[in-house]
């Protein structure tokens, strides 16, 4: 199932640079694509697995893990904008794709192949609580302000609220854990389920089709320092914060390999469709899955020396 995540990832992203270079599609294509994810595909994956989240005590843990390293993340960022002359899109775009990550399309199978079906659970809830969460308030905040003009006050708090609170994902959480049945009729799983599996597909062919593989000389050292950051860093930390919360086995392993996953693409594809740093933004993605290839793994190896099985 991993592999089959992966290989999909990769041939639709490839798909989508060939119809950049031979211009198949439109020139807007990529930007209909993602408004389709966010206003169909992703309220309806969120339909699907909502009813089916359960938050206990004992999950508190992992839950916070998500939000601890967007703190991480945050000075990390601030700590790199004056080495790297971060503009102010950049900095929005590297807090966006480094705190986020693929925690569901790929974190789901990734977790389930290398860990087991077991630690599942702890993979939705750090998706859905964690991840999901602060995209659909901290990243719209995120997204305000850097695609705010050049000396213009950031955006107000009833600004933020009906950003936020408009955010169809979001409407789709608050509808999947209020009214949503956790087996809903046939025909309505059906249809979420086809409209959730039609995500991923799109999603990387709208990402292959804004990518550009040759980025500006001032955005490859904050490519690099991102990438850095996502596949690297923020795991080590993971791993520490995971140990200090007295987290052990699948437990711990599930929320580490979650924060080794690459950039979350509906993060990037935000980021584009705000044009913030879209280069940077694409090339979290287009280049940060093909390293997490070999970078995920790594990281499952060494979970299991320290935790092992179970």
């Amino acid at each position: 199932m991993a592999l089959d995540a992966f290989a999909l990832i990769l041939v639709m992203l490839l798909l989508g640079v060939a119809f950049q270079r031979f211009r198949v599609l439109p020139d807007n294509a990529a930007e209909v694509l993602n408004r389709f994810v966010l206003y169909v595909c992703l309220p309806a994956a969120v339909l699907r697995f909502a009813p089916q989240l359960e938050l206990r005590p004992a999950l508190l843990g992992v839950v916070a893990v998500p939000w601890l390293l967007l703190g991480a993340t945050v000075l990390a960022v601030k700590a790199l904008v004056r080495p790297l002359r971060l503009r102010r899109d950049e900095q929005a775009v590297l807090v966006l794709t480094v705190a986020l990550g693929n925690t569901s399309f790929l974190g789901y199978p990734l977790v389930r192949a290398l860990i087991g079906e077991q630690a599942l659970p702890y993979a939705v809830v750090y998706d859905q609580f964690g991840a999901f969460l602060i995209l659909s308030t901290v990243g719209l905040w995120v997204l305000a302000r850097g695609s705010a003009e050049e000396g213009a006050p950031p955006p107000g708090a009833r600004a933020m609220l009906r950003r936020v609170f408009t955010f169809p994902p979001l409407l789709a959480l608050i509808a999947g854990l209020g009214v949503m049945p956790a087996e809903p009729p046939v025909f309505l799983a059906n249809g979420l389920r086809i409209l959730s599996d039609a995500l991923l597909p799109i999603v990387m062919v709208a990402i292959g089709l804004a990518i550009r593989f040759r980025l500006p000389r001032d955005e490859l050292r904050p490519l690099a320092a991102g990438l850095l950051l996502k596949l690297a860093v923020m795991p080590a930390l993971g791993l520490g914060l995971a140990i200090a919360l007295g987290m052990r086995g699948d437990m711990a392993r599930a929320v580490v390999l979650e924060a080794a996953m690459p950039t979350m693409i509906t993060a990037s594809v935000l980021a584009v469709s705000h044009r913030l740093a879209p280069g940077l933004a694409t090339g979290m993605v287009g280049f940060g899955i093909p390293l997490s290839l070999l970078t995920v793994p790594a990281w499952a190896w060494l979970l299991l020396r320290l935790f092992g099985e179970g």
